[in-house]
């Protein structure tokens, strides 16, 4: 195995050493190199030689001097230095298979990569890590690892997962347990299959192993389910009993252990039509990125922005702020915070309908652009319409169907501005003076 080398950074430990762009990688310290865990592991200690490989066959051993996890100073085609590693699973609710049809190629992509774990907190599966990744895992004692568990029954997992190796593939996660490894989990709750006494069976696993986080989420169902498993999303009721086990878990573990473990997504808390629990409860939020206590937090922010801030009756003007209409009440609440000091700011929350998705998709990341343009348009916005971040893939340009930032903009007269889902930013962003 090799990696090709892509440029040498000028100014770099690896330049002037006779290095070329072109040549391949093959070792560290005698340590081979795959990809980029390989290559960012085994290039911070002082003395390293690498071994290349020419282009016309050479062989080549070059000795480099620097500083511990100083940068060799190396690049490559790519950031993992290799392909992504796609999933192997066909889940029951996964909803990738629930898109429309007609997005772009790369939304239709399904990732289920360790490096990606370790390096963006990407959640994974387990089901398609070789011995040789294992391993390595654990020889690096890399962590923590983020893993798309949603049961610990073998035959249920196979089940969910469509992939006869699902069942099996928990025995890494033990592995990475008995290793010593920081092991976050997350759980895809369905109605009527995995909830109930399953997710009690699971709770009691992940609790042997000492994983240090368990993120509990209602399925997200579309409608654009044709042909799939059937699946009924929560309503109250199925909801509130989902959730009661989970804080009766989150109690015991905060008894025994000192800390939850286990949270609950917010939806379930809107579901359940039970209040939110406050910034204490969540134990510096160890969760977020699967939902888990986005709310509170945004109300803590708001709360300790505008403290910082002086009221003024000056200023007169209106601001708008769109949202998914599983967080309108909760934000248009935390907003109204913002009137005790500024009362002649006039701040419209506007719930989007998810109509491009349909089903009970109601969460603000997956608001469309279109959808914005059809529900807003003719409304009063203001001087400028405020969106979060998460509304927008990665690079920050363009919604999940393609509209862009300046369509919306153009489409409906008024300014967008994105804000990265801070309450600091939001409260800057309505009290600035225009």
């Amino acid at each position: 195995m090799s990696v090709t080398i892509k440029d040498i950074v000028k100014g770099s430990c690896a330049a002037h050493k006779g290095i070329d762009p072109g040549d391949a990688l093959l070792t560290i310290n005698g340590n081979e190199i795959v990809d980029v865990l390989d290559y960012r592991f085994y290039q911070v200690n002082k003395k390293l030689i690498l071994e290349i490989l020419k282009p016309d066959g050479k062989m080549k051993k070059v000795k480099v001097k620097k500083q511990e996890y100083e940068e060799l100073g190396l690049e490559f085609d790519s950031y993992l230095m290799d392909k992504e590693h796609s999933c192997k699973n066909k889940c029951i609710f996964c909803f990738i298979d629930q898109l429309p049809k007609g997005m772009r190629e790369s939304l239709y992509f399904k990732d289920d990569d360790s490096r990606l774990s370790f390096l963006f907190g990407n959640y994974i599966t387990l089901t398609n890590l070789t011995e040789h990744e294992i391993s390595r895992i654990i020889k690096m004692h890399i962590s923590p690892i983020n893993v798309s568990v949603h049961t610990t029954n073998p035959e249920l997992r196979c089940k969910m997962m469509n992939n006869r190796f699902a069942g099996s593939s928990l025995d890494a996660l033990r592995r990475f347990a008995d290793a010593g490894l920081s092991i976050n989990c997350q759980i895809v709750a369905c109605p009527g299959i995995n909830d109930g006494d399953e997710l009690r069976r699971t709770l009691d696993d992940l609790e042997e192993m000492n994983v240090e986080c368990v993120a509990v989420v209602p399925v997200g169902l579309t409608g654009h389910r044709e042909g799939l498993y059937p699946l009924t999303p929560y309503n109250k009721t199925t909801a509130a009993e989902t959730l009661d086990i989970i804080e009766q878990y989150g109690d015991k573990f905060k008894k025994k252990y000192g800390r939850r473990i286990v949270y609950a997504a917010d939806e379930f808390y809107i579901k359940a039509g039970r209040e939110i629990p406050d910034p204490e409860y969540y134990e510096g939020y160890p969760a977020l990125e699967n939902g888990v206590g986005l709310i509170t937090l945004l109300r803590e922010e708001v709360e300790l922005a505008l403290e910082e801030k002086e009221g003024d009756a000056d200023l007169h003007h209106t601001v708008s702020v769109a949202c998914g209409e599983c967080a309108f009440e909760n934000l248009k609440e935390t907003l109204s915070l913002i009137n005790e000091k500024y009362p002649n700011i006039k701040i419209n929350v506007y719930s989007i309908k998810n109509n491009f998705f349909g089903g009970e998709i109601d969460v603000t990341g997956l608001v469309t652009g279109r959808d914005l343009i059809n529900q807003l348009k003719g409304k009063q916005l203001g001087d400028k319409l405020l969106i979060p971040s998460c509304m927008l893939r990665f690079e920050g340009d363009v919604f999940l169907d393609d509209v862009s930032v300046n369509d919306v903009e153009n489409e409906l007269g008024v300014k967008v501005k994105v804000n990265e889902n801070s309450g600091e930013v939001i409260v800057s962003e309505i009290c600035e003076r225009e």
